[in-house]
């Protein structure tokens, strides 16, 4: 049987920064967070056995590979111990988790040190788009695009509308939510920004087009950041509960897990799934694999959700795909108030890709620390009251690459 994996807290950079205008980089970015991890939980750098880094496109962004690397430069206790990068677009932080914990349950290793970083607003938004089209099949899909992802997450919305029908005043509706959430986070992207009706709306100057029918609120933001946490062994966990002076059945596990990966082409996912429920079967099962493993029958046995909402029609997808609402109908989670704070099932407390940031690397390993944070009662001024399990879901490409964690206590 497989070992458990606990999690035992870690850290994340302000994503407002701009590390550019602050002369720094990504050795900055990747150093701050691990000192900051290390500061949060105690943890010494001579006790991690091992690490790994989630990171999409440090080569085009920066021009820099060989991450791994790094963590001999934050501390010379890491120097010499193995490391691993991994890269699965937008989902390479949870990509980098699952690798982390699976030497744990193997018993390779008892403590990780897992990092997602992205340093991304350092190139000019036409190129930052060029470079994030990666994901996509080069020289096969959208090529008739400007910005390639909007163009094809405004395809899954047409998808949707031709499905199900869609009211775009629902896609507001989960942007506003997003935005308000991210008021709350001190480490949000646009926690200071002024946000009004019209910033959701119509209005071509304030929330212009930006491909198809998606305008600038549905969008993610193009972020630098980096997050950073520490996995564990039972007997790791159990030395760390004793010395903190608390229960080791207080420190969060994950649960279970769930990760697919779907055919590159987006045209070959959406043709398949034709005349099924759903219209990304593997998102689907990622994240019933997440929950079965959990012992879960169904989501509404977490207390909250962080999704991957890089567009609002991500997260209206993750809503009836989690099974928050039947096929086709997560507007209703939205009308009614399931997803917000204080909902019966609040979506992306933090604020998500939207509001809080999408540093594409660390976005997995963001959504993972903020489920430690929820289920620990340390999400400050957006915790959900009372949460003691809560899921993710982190997207990589056209929903190319899906996992989905349980972590709770």
């Amino acid at each position: 049987m497989a070992r458990e994996v606990f999690i035992l807290g870690g850290a994340q950079t302000d994503f407002a920064r701009n590390l550019e205008r602050e002369g720094g980089g990504m050795f900055e970015l990747f150093r701050d967070v691990a000192e900051a991890a290390f500061a949060a939980t105690g943890i010494e750098p001579h006790e991690v056995e091992t690490a790994h880094v989630g990171n999409f496109v440090g080569e085009l962004f920066a021009g820099q590979g060989q991450l791994g690397g790094f963590f001999g430069h934050v501390h010379p206790d890491l120097a010499g111990i193995p490391t691993s990068r991994h890269e699965a677009a937008c989902a390479s932080g949870s990509i980098a988790i699952l690798a982390a914990s699976a030497e744990i349950e193997a018993g390779r290793y008892d403590l990780a040190l897992v990092l997602g970083i992205e340093l991304m607003r350092n190139v000019p938004g036409q190129r930052a788009a060029e470079y994030l089209g990666a994901a996509a099949w080069a020289g096969r899909e959208a090529q008739e695009a400007r910005y390639l992802w909007p163009h094809m997450f405004s395809n899954v919305a047409a998808e949707y509308e031709e499905r199900f029908g869609l009211d775009r005043a629902h896609l507001r509706g989960i942007s506003e939510i997003a935005f308000a959430n991210a008021k709350r986070n001190p480490n949000s992207q646009t926690r200071k920004w002024a946000i009004t009706p019209d910033h959701l709306g119509d209005d071509d100057t304030l929330n212009p087009p930006i491909e198809g029918s998606l305008r600038k609120a549905d969008c993610g933001q193009v972020t630098d950041g980096a997050a950073a946490i520490f996995l564990a062994s039972k007997e790791v966990a159990e030395a760390y509960a004793k010395r903190r002076g608390i229960a080791l059945d207080s420190i969060p596990r994950i649960k279970g897990w769930g990760h697919s990966t779907a055919p590159l082409l987006y045209s070959t996912k959406v043709s398949g799934s034709r005349g099924q429920p759903y219209v990304f079967p593997t998102v689907r099962k990622a994240m019933m694999d997440a929950l079965g493993r959990a012992g879960m029958a169904d989501i509404y046995a977490c207390d909250g959700v962080e999704v991957h909402d890089c567009f609002s029609i991500t997260e209206y997808m993750a809503i009836d795909h989690f099974g928050i609402t039947p096929p086709g109908e997560s507007w209703r989670a939205v009308e009614d108030g399931t997803i917000a704070l204080g909902g019966r099932l609040p979506v992306n407390p933090s604020g998500g890709l939207i509001g809080l940031g999408h540093p594409v690397g660390a976005t997995g390993v963001r959504m993972t620390l903020d489920a430690w944070r929820q289920v620990t009662g340390n999400a400050g001024d957006y915790q959900v009251e009372g949460a003691r399990n809560f899921a993710t879901f982190n997207v990589g490409g056209s929903a190319t690459t899906s996992v989905s964690f349980v972590v709770g206590v």
